[in-house]
């Protein structure tokens, strides 16, 4: 789908903006890595837009 330095960007976006998040949220993290993906499937490839995005979806991910 993407080529690997695509994958270790939006790996590292995620990484970044879940920084503070338990890994055990699984609901959070999956809701904020869609959100990415979805942007950079629309080609959006540039590291703060995409931080931007995962930051917007962070603060509307459903939490438990």
């Amino acid at each position: 789908m993407f080529d690997p330095a695509t994958t270790a960007l939006l790996r590292a976006v995620l990484d970044e903006v879940c920084e503070n998040v338990s890994r055990s949220e699984t609901g959070a993290r999956t809701h904020v890595a869609s959100k990415i993906l979805e942007a950079a499937t629309r080609g959006e490839t540039s590291p703060d837009n995409l931080k931007q995005v995962g930051r917007e979806a962070l603060s509307a991910a459903p939490t438990m």
